[in-house]
């Protein structure tokens, strides 16, 4: 695993812009766009560049079939070390097969590089962000997703605002890359994430999954994944 130094730049702000304003479609418009029409009591069946999960359950729920692309996914985890790098680990595999990198922002644990590999991950493509503190994680998170250079980042940071929301999807846009950050916030606030899931443990050691947002008629929606299978020890020996 190729540590990145630790970041301490800071960004200006995003500049102001003007919203911009469109004439409302006319009726005959309407009905031209047919089935290209989202509803909100549905499925969105859209065409939304994403990477499978490799949960066919999971899949099931989502816009694209999977993680999606230039898009943020927040992951709710009250409890860390139920699986929830485990979740992962099949989209990593299949983005190894793309050229960019995988890139892991100021992780609680260092993950376990024998596991990764034996479960089909590439080291060779993962670089280990280490941040000193979650200002610096933010900025690294948003620098990793803007550069074209990461297929996902996938962070952790000690702290999330509307602000710095804003500023993660405006990178992830910009990268076309998947953002995915882990967070222990209520499960009732407010986001700006495109995709929210909450992780919880379940006595039979499956995962536990709980749709909070999603485009689509998934909402509130309760899955139980076995993720362990091949990756145990994911976050230490």
């Amino acid at each position: 695993i190729a540590p990145l130094h630790a970041f301490h730049r800071r960004l200006p702000p995003l500049h102001a812009r003007r919203p911009c304003m469109h004439p409302a479609p006319s009726d005959s418009g309407l009905l031209r766009l047919g089935a290209h029409l989202w509803r909100g009591d549905a499925r969105a069946e859209v065409s939304v560049p994403s990477v499978g999960t490799g949960f066919e359950p999971l899949d099931a729920l989502l816009p694209g079939s999977g993680w999606p692309r230039a898009a943020l996914t927040e992951l709710l985890v009250a409890q860390p070390g139920i699986g929830e790098l485990s979740l992962l680990v099949p989209a990593l595999v299949r983005l190894c097969r793309e050229p960019q990198w995988i890139a892991l922002a100021a992780p609680p644990h260092l993950p376990y590089a024998p596991a990764l590999a034996a479960a089909g991950v590439d080291l060779a493509r993962l670089l280990v962000m280490q941040t000193s503190d979650g200002a610096d994680t933010l900025w690294a998170m948003e620098q990793a997703l803007a550069s074209s250079a990461c297929s996902v980042v996938i962070g952790w940071p000690a702290f999330v605002n509307e602000r710095a929301l804003r500023r993660l999807q405006l990178a992830t846009e910009k990268g076309r890359a998947i953002g995915l950050y882990f967070s222990s916030g209520a499960a009732t606030s407010n986001s700006l994430a495109a995709l929210r899931l909450q992780l919880f443990a379940r006595e039979d050691h499956r995962l536990g999954i709980r749709v909070l947002k999603v485009r689509g008629a998934g909402i509130g929606t309760t899955l139980a994944l076995d993720v362990r299978h091949g990756t145990e020890g994911l976050s230490g020996p």
